[in-house]
This record gives structure tokens, sequence and C-alpha cells, in this order.
């Protein structure tokens, strides 16, 4: 029995000093790969369908299918990003509607309502076509799975918004703020036709995107409070499709150019 006792206490010294050896080792050593390969798998239409899985998926492809496809309003005429300097009827557009419905949902909070709602030229993806719209086309336009942030800003800020934008010199959507533009510079400007005042603090509307600084947006960074509303973009495009007949764009000139 006493060996017995002996040996164990020794084999637990040597598991012990064993697994101090292994971790001083690959310490000192640590593993680094020296080759990585791969293999290209192919999948073309000429591979075949395995039954199977496809009966359980064709059920659920009908129903998004059906989903998408069904006519939610009716657009008189295209809205294009790539027609305008300034603004385009598309970035218009987006940046109202974005800014009526979020402010329905704030409303539904009991919180403040945003004044301005800016986002990036760069986000509209697709061309909204003269004809039906279906869902299809909200998922086209805004493919990204973007949600509205409501930022408070000092005047401040929304002064070197405006600088943004000058310096960029694209037609990014933009709604409740308009400007003049004369010799580079921007002249009065107004925040819901009220001129600007850079010691007041201003609710902006802009996505989760922009929020944290793309688009070298950096002016967002110095937010003052930061409301998630988990409102997507893409959803709220399509809730106002389904409560609209005809879609109607306000034109009305956010950048204005001074002679």
């Amino acid at each position: 029995m006493v060996k017995l006792k002996k040996y164990r206490s020794l084999r637990k010294y040597f598991v012990f000093i064993l697994t101090f050896g292994i971790l001083v080792a690959c310490h000192r050593n640590p593993w680094t790969a020296t080759r990585v390969t791969g293999t290209k798998i192919a999948i073309a239409e000429s591979q075949p369908i395995d039954s199977t899985i496809e009966a359980v998926i064709q059920p659920y492809r009908q129903h998004i299918e059906k989903d998408l496809s069904t006519v939610l309003a009716y657009n008189p005429e295209p809205l294009d990003k790539s027609k305008g300097k300034w603004q385009t009827n598309i970035g218009c557009f987006m940046a109202d509607i974005t800014l009526e419905y979020v402010n329905k949902t704030l409303a539904q909070r009991g919180s403040a309502p945003a004044a301005i709602c800016l986002l990036n030229h760069g986000g509209i993806r697709a061309v909204i076509p003269q004809g039906d719209v279906t869902a299809r086309t909200a998922y086209e336009v805004m493919p990204f799975e973007n949600s509205v942030v409501v930022l408070a800003l000092k005047g401040t800020q929304i002064s070197a918004m405006v600088d943004y934008l000058l310096q960029e010199k694209k037609p990014h959507p933009l709604s409740g703020l308009t400007f003049t533009l004369h010799d580079n510079h921007a002249e009065s400007i107004l925040v819901q036709g009220i001129p600007l005042d850079e010691n007041k603090v201003y609710r902006v509307a802009t996505s989760d995107y922009l929020s944290s600084g793309g688009d070298s947006m950096t002016f967002f960074s110095k937010a003052l409070e930061t409301e998630q509303t988990d409102y997507k973009i893409r959803n709220l495009l399509i809730d106002y499709f389904k409560a609209t007949d005809t879609i109607r764009v306000n034109s009305t000139p956010r950048i204005s150019i001074k002679e």
C-alpha cells in the first residue's frame, strides 16, 4: 500500500512537470502556419438538384417571391441618383420620407422629433423605375441592414455638416436643412426654415453606418446624445410604399446656387 501511494505521488509530480514543460515549449516556440491550401468548389446550374432539399425549400421560396412581388404603390417618374449635381429626386425622396417616418416612431415613444435628415449618396443602390413599386424595389434600393439613428448635435456641428457637403460636392440625401451656395461659401443656412443657431442643439436622423463616421462624416462623432430607433431604412421604405398610392417627390432645392 505504501508503494502504491508513493507511485501515485510520483505520477502526480510527473504529470505536473510534463505539463509545465509543454507550456514552456509552446511559449518559446508557438506554432505557426507554414502553408495554407484550398480547393475551389464550383457552384453552377449544371449541378444536380437534390429533390429532397428542393421540396423543403420550395414553399418558402414561393412565399418570399409572393411578398417581394406584390405591388405596393405606383411611381410616376424614374427616381435616379445619377441625375443632379447638388441633389437628386431619389435623394430628396429618401431623406424626406426617412425624416417623416422616423418622427412618427419618435412621437410614439414620446421622444423629441428630428429636424434634419442626412443620408449618403453611395447608400442608394438602385433606380426606382417608373411604374409599379414592390417590396423588391426597397431591397434593391437599400440592400443593407442599416437602421436610423437620431443624434443630438450642437449648431457648430451642423455648420461642419454644411462644410462637408460643400467639400464632397455629392448630392447626399438631405431634408430639413437648406442653404445657398455663393462663391463656394454657404449663406442663409436654415433648419426647418429658421436661421441656424450655433448655440442650439438639433436632432439629426441618419443611418447607423454614418453615425459611426462612415463616409468620413466625422461631425457625427461629436453627438451629445444618441437614440437608436431600430427602424431599418429598407423597412421604412416598405412602410411608405404600403401607405401610399402614388409616390410624390418634393424637389424643392435644399442647396440653391446664387449667381
